[in-house]
């Protein structure tokens, strides 16, 4: 944990992004970092846990991150508590709750919120569209012989 805190006092430092960090560690080694990069490289999707689930796949040469922990300063967002399942990390430690996010104006709370509303209620509306063409996709991937799955 000390060292997310630490990458995420460097990410303020640097002017990179919100003040996050983030550390995944394997056998007690820290294979993967990141801090929030979300300003410096103009996307959204790039919080710390997010870097640093990447890096630490690219890292180890996987897609799932079974067997490792992820330390992060601050309780995750719903993206990535939800890449922290789809890694299939085995546990997660956080240091700042919601709470204390919120309070800093990094709220999510409207998040999640909008997951439990039905999709075209959502203040960003969801509409389904061309879903019999969009199940050919589905198809190909269920009939290929040699996917990958995950």
């Amino acid at each position: 944990m000390q060292e997310a805190i630490r990458v995420a006092m460097e990410g303020v430092a640097s002017g990179r992004g919100g003040p996050f960090g983030a550390v995944v560690v394997r056998a007690g080694q820290i294979v993967g970092r990141g801090c929030n990069e979300v300003t410096s490289k103009n996307d959204p999707t790039a919080h710390a846990e997010i870097v640093a689930i990447r890096k630490a796949a690219k890292s180890l040469g996987v897609f799932h991150l079974t067997g490792c922990e992820l330390y992060t300063s601050c309780e995750p967002c719903p993206m990535c508590l939800a890449a922290i399942y789809w890694a299939r990390v085995d546990r997660y430690y956080f240091g700042c709750t919601a709470q204390d996010a919120a309070a800093i104006e990094f709220a999510d709370a409207v998040i999640h919120h909008e997951l439990g509303v039905p999709p075209a209620e959502r203040t960003i509306p969801a509409i389904g569209l061309m879903r019999s063409e969009a199940l050919a996709a589905f198809e190909a991937w269920r009939a290929k012989a040699d996917r990958v799955a995950y």
